[in-house]
């Protein structure tokens, strides 16, 4: 589960970012994102719940991603395009990944390698 300020903008991030779809929404504004063949695949589900503040003590979600379909540089301008954005957290720019943060600034890392879809 992530707590966000707005789960349906980070769901369309996501969404978009991991080539998910909303699998369900909750009275309580909830937002659960997953792969498009639905529940019980190899893939995970990720849950967006409104919060106002991350809850104190209680570690953000942090996703490492690799592209499928493109190379390392043509998947980092498509998610900068997508509304990610560059963050430093000490790296020294040899490493094989860009660290990026989401819209509401959740770190994530793009990854250089290319995998096979699922």
């Amino acid at each position: 589960m992530l707590g966000c300020r707005d789960p349906e903008a980070l769901a369309r991030f996501w969404c978009e970012v991991l080539d998910f779809v909303v699998l369900d929404r909750e009275d309580d504004g909830s937002i659960e994102i997953g792969p498009r063949e639905g529940f019980g695949g190899p893939q995970p589900t990720i849950i967006l719940s409104r919060r106002d503040e991350p809850e104190p003590g209680k570690p953000r979600l942090h996703i490492d991603v690799n592209a499928t379909d493109r190379d390392q540089d043509a998947e980092l301008e498509r998610l900068l395009n997508l509304g990610a954005r560059s963050a430093y957290i000490g790296q020294t720019g040899d490493e094989p990944w860009h660290v990026l943060a989401d819209p509401e600034g959740n770190e994530f890392c793009l990854l250089r390698a290319r995998l096979a879809p699922l």
